[in-house]
């Protein structure tokens, strides 16, 4: 099925839907892409929901494992809200996605990606005060201050998600209906609109400064404070354990700058639309995979627990 189109005043036509392009445009990798994103998808759904399990455990009953929990859940969202669609074009002709659905699509990754990166600040913030200041510990990370950081983070990206998708969605969309992607995002959608966009681009550049560059500097912040700590240590046991607590959580914070930045500062770059998509898979995607491993597989006491239960 074809999207629709539609004329406007100014002769242009208008988009009503589009055409996803997908991964690849070479149909004899279509299958071999399906079975990989699908084993990868499935990783992602069954090691976030393992970790949702295990951090409910008795003795994992900590703020860090909390805000834990949360990532597994944003991670699978994150993946659910752009992969179901991507495997269903693999084994379909029919790639097309209406403009309703894309514009929602589009509002739930911005979401999600957004209060995922202050949850990573508040999660550096929850180390920090760990290893600088642990006889408050449990003071200044109460259950009442983790739940309001949470939900301070879910406001957050909820409405940096509603400015940026009312923004784009006032935009006139005119160019090809087939675009260069394989989910609906910023840098495709606004290489269709035939207005002007450079206030738009200015909006978001300020709105990649607040959601990604702000929170990645509390993140570097926290960690050098952390870094000041460890290095006062007497102990070489208690610095390697400290270091290792906190090395999982930059390694994240980490991959999800480098790709975000990539992908948002300069985002009507027809030429690195290739590029994107793979950092836009690594974010979507790949990520959501690797956190259950980073935290699981770094960490001795939810390690402990998974051993028991097996």
């Amino acid at each position: 099925m074809e999207p629709a189109e539609e004329q406007d005043a100014g002769n242009h036509t208008l988009l009503t839907g589009f055409v996803l392009s997908g991964l690849s445009s070479h149909p004899e990798l279509q299958h071999l892409l399906f079975f990989t994103i699908c084993l990868v998808y499935t990783m992602s759904v069954i090691g976030n929901l393992l970790i949702c399990l295990v951090t409910v455990h008795p003795t994992l009953h900590k703020p860090m494992y909390f805000f834990l929990r949360v990532l597994s859940l944003l991670d699978i969202s994150t993946a659910s809200a752009v992969v179901p669609k991507m495997l269903a074009s693999f084994l379909s002709e029919d790639s097309s996605i209406s403009y309703l659905g894309c514009i929602s699509q589009l509002y739930c990754v911005v979401f999600l990606a957004a209060t995922e990166w202050y949850l990573l600040a508040a999660m550096a913030y929850d180390r920090c005060v760990a290893v600088c200041s642990p006889l408050r510990y449990g003071v200044a990370m109460s259950t009442r201050a983790c739940l309001g950081l949470v939900l301070l983070s879910c406001c957050s990206g909820s409405l940096v998600s509603v400015v940026q998708t009312a923004w784009l969605s006032r935009l006139p969309l005119c160019g090809p209906r087939r675009i260069n992607y394989f989910f609906c995002d910023v840098p495709p959608l606004l290489v269709l609109s035939c207005a002007d966009t450079a206030p738009y681009e200015r909006q978001l550049l300020s709105a990649t400064v607040l959601v990604i560059l702000a929170p990645f500097c509390l993140v570097l912040l926290s960690y050098t404070c952390i870094i000041c700590s460890i290095l006062r240590l007497s102990s070489a046991h208690s610095r390697h354990k400290a270091f290792s607590t906190c090395s999982s959580h930059l390694t994240v914070v980490t991959l999800y700058c480098a790709s975000g930045t990539l992908i948002y500062l300069q985002p009507r770059s027809r030429n690195s639309q290739d590029t994107k998509k793979i950092l836009a898979l690594i974010y979507t995607t790949v990520i959501p995979t690797l956190n259950p491993l980073i935290y699981s597989l770094r960490n001795k006491e939810v390690k402990e627990v998974l051993i028991r239960g097996m």
